[in-house]
């Protein structure tokens, strides 16, 4: 028997509203506020998301449990999956000693720590995004700079800013073709749109990354790369966004930002490398620090080859014609028990009562998390490891992200709890009261929804219809909104508890969290109004600007 979602149980928005949010409150309180290990704060504000369903919102225990079970699931296999293999990749490098060639060769480009932060946490990191997406930029290159000589606050905390231009077109566009699929509006428009919003931070995000490590006199020291950095990444970014397709937009933008700014460091270097207190003083101009080894060309290829493998596999595993062989030949779907259609959604959030499926595709061999592990064992096999050195490498990563797997499928259960129950939909709806101001608001309803999740990808299928239906109600752009969704979330993915997660895993930092999210709270909150900003300007003063009608390639 099928329920329905109520979306004010208290007969009282402002009060339904702080209800549903309690599981997120008791998540962040304990996190933030108590310090408790993030596995425990997921477990907590995943159970008080089950007693939120069952004891306010009506929701049967029968569905509050199985859609927590459904998130865990989806957890495992969709996101944690994921980072465990990226982070394998990266063990293996350090294993075999490559990542210290890796490291010698971008402080030979520049000794400068303002510089190394653009080229690994923005430009790799970008790359990486629009590569794998789901956490593995910040996994990898947050070990990347720890192996650098960065602090490991530094590392997470830094990576997690950076992780936010290029998240819309995370793991080959799929954050975009979900809120196509939701809204029903036309991909082309929507990919544009984003496109003419987040290339604007993405001139913003580099300079407020480096202010953020350093002070204003040493960040406009850096301005000229600053500018080279954003500027490439940010044309690249509209172009490809707007006149070739929605799948790799990140993987074009961090190839063509970090080509153009080595290029740019061959011949511009700042007046004075700077460098952390207590650490060696080193001359930009000639590269004339001596921590760096001389290795050849050949040494440095090989040392690169794991991520080049890597991204070239990822690539292939997201190419439509390839990933749909395998999930023909290996990918079992499976209706949820007791959950599949078992829940209804209404208006006003929906135009008409919509059954929600729940159906589990278990491609355990198209999942991006195997194209990475695949890629591992190939980089490995290449370099000279054999099957019981892999095996020890990986049981070794494994018991040090065993605590992260916990907290992400925790995280997820909550998320998907939230989902199937209503309150994310009571939390959004109190965005759509605000009337003419919604374009501002509306975006920070992704920024929720990133918030919650984790993903710009399930921000965009819990709320990208609820941004259309409001837009028509307010007679405001649709695909303005749906894409404000969008480029709002991802100033979130900052502070979702599973980057956090991933970030503290990988740096080793765990029990850092709750310092780690006061920390980049505020630059998410800030950078949100930025976007924020922006659509209200596409919303009242350019509205022209907004595409309708684009053909691109898909």
């Amino acid at each position: 028997m099928a329920w329905t979602q109520t979306y004010d149980p208290l007969h009282n928005w402002v009060l339904s509203t702080l209800v549903a949010a309690l599981p997120i409150l008791v998540l962040f309180g304990l996190l933030a506020g108590l310090r408790v290990k993030p596995h425990w704060c997921a477990i907590a504000g995943a159970a008080t998301a089950v007693a939120v369903a069952v004891t306010v919102f009506g929701m049967p225990f029968r569905l509050a449990g199985m859609s927590f079970l459904y998130g865990v699931g989806f957890g495992v296999l969709k996101i944690a999956w994921i980072v465990l293999a990226a982070v394998y990749l990266y063990d293996i490098s350090v294993y075999t000693g490559k990542f210290e060639i890796m490291k010698d060769s971008v402080a030979r480009i520049t000794p400068d720590r303002r510089l190394q932060l653009l080229l690994v946490a923005f430009c790799f990191g970008a790359f990486i995004e629009g590569a794998a997406g789901f956490g593995a930029p910040v996994a990898i290159a947050g070990a990347f700079m720890i192996g650098l000589g960065f602090q490991p606050f530094h590392a997470a905390a830094l990576n997690l800013i950076a992780n936010t231009s290029p998240v819309a077109w995370g793991a080959i566009g799929t954050p975009v073709h979900t809120l196509a699929a939701v809204s029903g509006l036309p991909e082309s428009d929507l990919s544009a749109m984003i496109g003419r919003i987040l290339p604007i931070t993405g001139i913003i995000v580099p300079f407020w990354l480096v202010r953020a490590m350093v002070g204003w006199s040493e960040t406009l020291e850096v301005l000229p790369a600053i500018l080279v950095v954003g500027g490439s990444f940010s044309l690249t970014q509209y172009f490809w966004s707007n006149h070739v397709d929605s799948n790799l937009v990140d993987i074009a933008g961090g190839v063509v930002s970090l080509f153009a700014t080595v290029v740019f460091l061959r011949f511009w270097q700042p007046k004075r490398a700077w460098r952390f207190a207590g650490e060696r003083p080193a001359t930009a101009g000639a590269h004339a620090d001596p921590t760096p080894r001389r290795h050849t060309t050949p040494e440095i290829i090989r040392a690169w080859m794991p991520f080049a493998i890597l991204s070239i596999v990822v690539l292939l595993w997201g190419l439509p014609s390839i990933k749909g062989v395998m999930n023909r030949a290996t990918t079992p779907i499976w209706n949820v028990p007791f959950l599949h259609n078992a829940v209804t959604r209404a208006a006003p959030v929906v135009t008409k009562l919509t059954p929600e499926a729940a159906r589990y595709d278990f491609n355990w061999l198209s999942a991006t998390g195997t194209g990475c592990f695949v890629a591992a064992l190939l980089a490995g096999l290449l370099l000279g490891l054999g099957p019981g050195q892999l095996a020890k490498i990986f049981w070794h990563t494994l018991k040090r992200m065993k605590l992260a797997i916990i907290a992400i499928s925790f995280m997820l259960g909550l998320g998907f709890t939230t989902r199937y129950s209503g309150l994310d939909a009571v939390l959004g709806l109190a965005f759509t009261r605000t009337g003419w101001l919604f374009p501002f608001f509306g975006t920070y309803l992704g920024w929720l929804g990133v918030a919650l999740t984790g993903s710009d990808t399930s921000s965009n299928a819990l709320f990208g219809s609820l941004q259309r239906i409001t837009a028509d109600q307010l007679k405001l752009d649709s695909v303005l909104m749906c894409a404000a969704n969008s480029a709002g979330g991802v100033m979130g993915k900052m502070v979702d508890a599973q980057s956090i997660c991933v970030a503290t895993s990988a740096t080793d930092q765990v029990g850092n969290e709750g310092i780690i999210f006061r920390y980049v709270f505020w630059h998410s909150i800030a950078l949100g109004a930025v976007v924020g900003v922006i659509v209200l300007l596409y919303a009242y003063v350019f509205p022209g600007a907004v595409p309708h009608g684009l053909t691109i390639v898909k």
